[in-house]
């Protein structure tokens, strides 16, 4: 558990607040690129990191990103004419460069020089794998993209974007917490429902525990989730965290599994998740979801976009109001553990059932718990460092830490997975079928 000031220092990320400085010091994924059609002109509200922002397409492709309210009078940039070389305020022709620089008055008179004293809050932005990215940072210097195969890849995209209503880390913690998956998601299914014996829905359904071992790394933190998978082997599932909030999940063989996802804080109570893949190398299928039954799997549904609305985007059709769609009949047909429609409401579910900010300090943590203590840990301890001491934190000014894959790897009994993986674990690195197979085994890695 963690006592009530660390909580709040984790789960803030206004301005001004320890986290929210931390997070600034990176390039923050804020929209798909599809979300600003190269030929329209009509603007894109987007809430980041506590503050209303206004992005929109310039007529050189590139993205400009402004706060809201004009510095004149405050009415909405959101109504504003995308000039295509800036934005005009439509209250009183104020206009404004991407950079936030006033760049014309007209109800000013011609000598004044007022218009040099004038500026708005804007933001640089970059695009890269169908993402456009912030940063809202104060250094002049600013950072590098980090080095993520799922985004940076030529063949790199995202498949989902989503919102949650809540924190962040509440969100991000249950792409980490592995032994979720055999109760949640496939708590329904008994010794011999899966389709091959030995694979991993086999193995998990066999051992529902697992020895957990977590690691620091320099990007954030790594586990290795031991299960027995006979014959003198064991299954090994790792994954991971990545600052400030990315999250490695183990879904395919480590030599070929490239996907990557964004819990980026809308603000403390809201966050925007985005889905980054690459599609897997090698013809290996996917041993965790091979032999789940999907068809019911509602989770990936959204509403109509609101674009009068900061917190209308990917909106889910299922929440509090409507208990995220549960139905208990699936339960009764073995069909689900849970009777929500599908794995991602499953995990969307709980997270937002704990309310906006879960109240840390009544939990009650144990062994299995290893990855979620030492990852809100190393959040916690960055934050302090660069609020009292100016440390940088972890991959700033590293960009290539964040070359890192996850996934599953068969090992013989007592091998050390850390660096029996390491090799399978580096991202941009093509291997042979034979050596993905290695690492599975025919039977892990069968469909």
């Amino acid at each position: 558990m963690l006592n009530r000031e660390d909580n709040e220092l984790l789960c803030r990320v206004g301005p001004g607040t320890p986290m929210g400085t931390l997070m600034r010091q990176y390039w923050l994924p804020c929209a798909q690129s599809s979300e600003l059609p190269k030929d329209s002109r009509a603007p894109l509200r987007i809430r980041l990191l506590g503050e209303n922002l206004v992005a929109y397409r310039l007529a050189d492709g590139n993205v400009g990103l402004i706060q809201d309210a004009c510095p004149h009078r405050g009415a909405s940039f959101y109504l504003g004419r995308n000039e295509g070389d800036g934005i005009r305020c439509i209250y009183h022709g104020w206009k404004f460069d991407p950079t936030g620089r006033c760049v014309d008055l007209p109800s000013e008179p011609a000598d004044s020089n007022f218009v040099n004293k004038v500026r708005a809050r804007a933001y640089p932005t970059r695009e890269r794998g169908g993402l456009i990215w912030a940063y809202m940072g104060t250094s002049t210097v600013q950072p590098s993209l980090p080095d993520l195969e799922a985004n940076a890849a030529p063949d790199a995209m995202v498949t989902q974007q989503m919102m949650r209503n809540c924190n962040y880390m509440q969100a991000l913690e249950g792409d980490i917490d592995t032994l979720h998956f055999a109760f949640l998601h496939t708590g329904h299914l008994q010794p011999g429902d899966a389709a091959v014996a030995g694979n991993f829905l086999d193995v998990q359904i066999n051992h529902r525990d697992a020895e957990l071992d977590v690691r620091e790394t320099e990007f954030g933190t790594l586990y290795g989730a031991k299960r027995p998978a006979g014959n003198g082997m064991d299954y090994w599932r790792i994954a991971g965290f990545m600052f400030p909030f990315y999250t490695l999940i183990p879904p395919f063989a480590v030599a070929t599994n490239r996907w990557t996802r964004a819990w980026v804080p809308m603000d403390d109570d809201h966050t925007m998740f985005f889905h980054m893949m690459a599609p897997p190398l090698g013809d290996v299928p996917n041993p965790e979801e091979a032999n789940v039954d999907m068809r019911f799997d509602k989770g990936g549904e959204t509403l109509p976009d609101d674009p009068g609305d900061f917190y209308g985007r990917a909106r889910s059709p299922y929440g509090r109001e409507n208990d995220w769609g549960i139905d208990r009949s699936l339960i009764d047909q073995r069909i689900s553990y849970t009777g929500l429609p599908g794995v991602h409401l499953e995990d969307q579910a709980v997270t937002e059932s704990m309310g906006p900010i879960v109240d840390r300090s009544e939990e009650h943590l144990g062994t299995s718990d290893k990855m979620i203590i030492q990852t809100r840990r190393r959040l916690i301890r960055a934050a302090k460092a660069l609020r009292d001491d100016g440390v940088t934190p972890p991959g700033v000014d590293s960009p290539s830490v964040y070359r890192q894959r996850s996934g599953g790897i068969l090992l013989p009994e007592g091998a050390d997975w850390f660096e029996a993986s390491a090799p399978f674990r580096e991202a941009f690195v093509d291997h042979t079928d034979d050596d993905i197979r290695s690492t599975l085994g025919d039977t892990i890695a069968a469909d």
